[in-house]
């Protein structure tokens, strides 16, 4: 947590406004850290080994490492509604996250360029592994999920409308429930196939396809390769 020094210059409900979001940051780091090793909620078909545990808080860097060589860097592309983006992190994430302190707080293309690796990661912990239950999937369909929420924002409900669960974007009892009725690496296939399904629906497709197209196809390989190891 920040130095009380940090808030000297913040009025008394902002203090509070910035602790409330870093300790609940602490909170939810605990919660990954807590579920260390993470039980898998899906079945080990009759006469498989039981799938290795791995720590949640291990497999989401594991995740994170992956997706971040996939976003890369800094970029400013007039043709991405993403805007200014760093590390996958866009300009309007940045200040909706930076303003859960401090709610008069702006952002600007310095400030996206200069964002660093840990509050990156904190952003991409809070809303995207955890919000989306990331930790209670198994591998590899915790990085399928992962890559593909953080890539594209209806990711979720597409997901569920292909399960057939109510696609209000929420990862709950009932999507987890059903994603039990697959096998984690069919599942997975299933997950990319739907990502190109939603991909090719988008106005931008036609100049982005190309890119879009190879990431899905290295997160295939690399939803494979976990499966093999796990």
């Amino acid at each position: 947590m920040s130095s009380p020094f940090l808030y000297a210059g913040l009025t008394p409900p902002a203090r509070l406004a910035s602790l409330a979001a870093e300790l609940a940051d602490a909170a939810g780091a605990l919660a990954g850290y807590s579920a260390s090793p993470a039980a898998i909620p899906f079945p080990t078909p009759p006469g498989a080994p039981a799938p290795a545990l791995v720590p949640a808080i291990a497999r989401f860097d594991a995740c994170l490492d992956f997706t971040l060589l996939e976003e890369g860097g800094f970029a400013n592309n007039p043709r991405d509604k993403g805007k200014a983006t760093n590390m996958g992190i866009t300009i309007a994430t940045l200040t909706r996250w930076r303003q859960r302190a401090d709610p008069s707080a702006t952002v600007t293309v310095a400030d996206v360029r200069a964002l660093t690796r840990a509050e990156a990661r904190q952003i991409y912990f809070a809303w995207y592994w955890n919000a989306n239950r990331c930790e209670a999937m198994p591998i590899p369909v915790d990085l399928t999920v992962f890559d593909f929420a953080v890539n594209s924002g209806g990711a979720i409900r597409e997901i569920q409308e292909r399960l057939g669960v109510q696609a209000d974007g929420v990862v709950g009892h009932l999507t987890l429930t059903a994603m039990q009725r697959f096998d984690p690496t069919d599942l997975a296939e299933r997950i990319c196939d739907v990502r190109m399904e939603y991909l090719r629906s988008l106005e931008s497709w036609a100049d982005f396809q190309d890119g879009w197209t190879a990431r899905v196809e290295r997160v295939r390989a690399q939803a494979r390769k976990l499966a093999l190891a796990a």
